[in-house]
């Protein structure tokens, strides 16, 4: 019995052993790989056995590459690349099948991957200018074969960017920087004219609106003006009607008035002109009396004129024959 027990134990603490040398707790910044029905599948256990599993860095790699190509005339250039790369989770049986089942895969496959780009790089320039040469052209030409990349070497362009562009012939780029000088000196210029053409522009439809408006104004002022002139000859129709009116009442008035003198021609002393002849005949017994009538007085009429004189002859008569 206790040999058994004793079996039982030393299998027991094998078994613990070879777990503790066997089995290793996968770690976050790794990816655990393992072969399953011919192919390369990810552990997302939290405990996978070593031997039958390949861990690998989730790490990115870096690239620095220098490229020596030629431009269309066979022109030198010198591009400077750097990025970085990491694995694909898409394309792990490609990463495996560049740089094999090894922790050093992603190295290796980053090496494959400067080659490729070193290819690329050569290929876009051999068919362009050296004038025409531009970092953002080359780098969008690499950008759109980053699929490529992906499926052929199982790992994915993280970033990527060129630190320069130089033609390898110092003439040549002092050649190309007095043309960029020319043409940034000739944008600056055009650029100087569309300014002062747009000002001008500007001018002239600031001048045109102020032209317009100063119209409008004019057309107020204008009808202001008439509106004040209506009402000023309003204001004068109304006075003459008011004027007329009194005069034709003033000449009914008056008209009302000769009648009643001419049905009582008695009530004649009682004017003003037969008080001022009674007066001066009482000073001047003598003398000739004359007497004058202001044109409001005259206005009577002749018949009015004609009862005053008989009026007044009649005492000038009574008067004498009293004498």
């Amino acid at each position: 019995m206790n040999i058994v027990l004793g079996v039982i134990g030393v299998v027991v603490v094998a078994v613990i052993i070879l777990a503790f040398f066997e089995y290793r707790v996968r770690q976050p910044d790794f990816l655990v790989l393992h072969e399953a029905k011919g192919g390369i599948s990810l552990r997302k256990g939290l405990v996978y056995p070593r031997h039958f599993s390949l861990s690998l860095p989730r790490t990115t790699c870096l690239i620095q590459l220098t490229v020596e190509a030629t431009a269309a005339g066979n022109l030198g250039v010198r591009v400077k690349l750097v990025g970085f790369v990491a694995p694909s989770l898409d394309h792990i049986t490609s990463l495996i099948r560049v740089g094999g089942w090894n922790r050093d895969a992603v190295l290796r496959a980053t090496d494959e991957v400067q080659v490729l780009l070193q290819g690329l790089v050569k290929e876009y320039t051999e068919r362009s200018g050296i004038g025409t040469l531009s970092s953002a052209n080359i780098l969008n030409f690499l950008n759109e074969r980053s699929a490529v990349i992906q499926e052929k070497f199982g790992v994915e362009l993280i970033s990527l960017a060129i630190q320069s562009l130089d033609p390898t012939d110092p003439e040549i780029a002092d050649a190309l920087r007095q043309q960029e000088q020319a043409r940034l000196l000739e944008q600056t210029e055009h650029l100087n004219q569309q300014a002062r053409v747009a000002a001008a522009k500007a001018k002239s439809q600031a001048d045109e609106e102020i032209a317009q408006m100063e119209h409008t104004l004019d057309l107020k002022k204008a009808e202001l003006k008439k509106l004040l002139l209506e009402k000023e000859s309003a204001l004068s129709q109304q006075s003459l009607s008011d004027e007329l009116a009194r005069n034709r009442m003033r000449l009914a008035f008056e008209i009302e008035e000769l009648q009643v003198l001419k049905n009582s021609p008695e009530l004649l002393m009682l004017t003003p002109q037969a008080a001022r002849l009674a007066e001066a005949s009482q000073n001047l017994k003598n003398a000739r009396t004359v007497i004058s009538l202001t044109p409001q007085d005259a206005a009577h009429g002749s018949e009015l004129l004609n009862l005053f004189q008989e009026l007044l002859q009649k005492a000038l008569e009574a008067k004498k024959a009293a004498g």
